[in-house]
């Protein structure tokens, strides 16, 4: 006797339980087998170029995410998976352009406004980063990494005292992330010269493995700091 062969949402059921339990490779070729006999299965495409995003095969996502937008012109999703894929590349203008046809296909999607913001901040686009993080804080204001990088675009729109206090609240929601602390640090010292504190924050940030951090320690900061 021959086993049926499984069907296409057989197939694409298995890759998706291989893709959540982190096995990339196996849900590739899922995604193969179904893409061999029908290349336009939108979303097989777009699974399988999640797959390669998290293999970081960012090309590869790409091609993929590409040929989904193809079989799909009005879906989302690969607009917004083909920008974080432009992220992660630093390819920032073409990131942008494809998370403004996601957020124009749904105006629902409020993860766009974060990815967005740290592309924009990739090109210096401070005040644009800025409303799409104070967007992203309107859907939750308890985003450590939000708070973070609106820090950041602060610092960048020279904004100090609104960069700490943005930082302040992201370290109180996140102890844990030694860049924050770091910045924390030297915009309190060259902005406020506050050197008690900043050198405080920098010695936070050097014992959770931010090194950039000792330069500044060694400098500014007294030994008993």
């Amino acid at each position: 006797m021959v086993a049926c062969a499984p069907s296409e949402q057989e197939l694409y059921d298995a890759g998706i339980i291989e893709l959540r339990k982190g096995e990339f490779k196996t849900a590739i070729e899922n995604f193969d087998r179904i893409l061999e006999e029908n290349p336009n299965h939108f979303d097989a495409l777009n699974a399988r170029g999640v797959a390669y995003f998290e293999l970081q095969k960012w090309d590869d996502a790409i091609v993929n995410f590409k040929a989904a937008m193809k079989q799909d012109s009005v879906s989302y999703k690969p607009y917004l998976n083909l920008g974080n894929a432009y992220l992660e590349k630093e390819e920032f203008k073409d990131a942008v352009v494809n998370y403004n046809m996601a957020s124009a296909l749904d105006l629902n999607q409020t993860d766009i406004y974060y990815n967005r913001g740290l592309a924009l901040l990739g090109m210096e686009e401070y005040e644009d980063a800025l409303l799409d993080f104070d967007n992203a804080l309107r859907v939750d204001p308890n985003q450590a990494l939000v708070h973070f990088n609106r820090g950041k675009a602060l610092v960048g729109n020279n904004d100090p005292l609104e960069a700490i206090n943005a930082l302040h609240r992201s370290v109180s929601l996140d102890d844990t992330n030694g860049a924050a602390f770091y910045l924390l640090g030297i915009t309190e010292m060259s902005a406020l010269n506050k050197v008690d504190e900043g050198c405080a924050h920098l010695q936070q940030a050097l014992q959770l493995g931010y090194n950039e951090a000792q330069e500044w320690i060694d400098e500014f900061c007294s030994s008993d700091s």
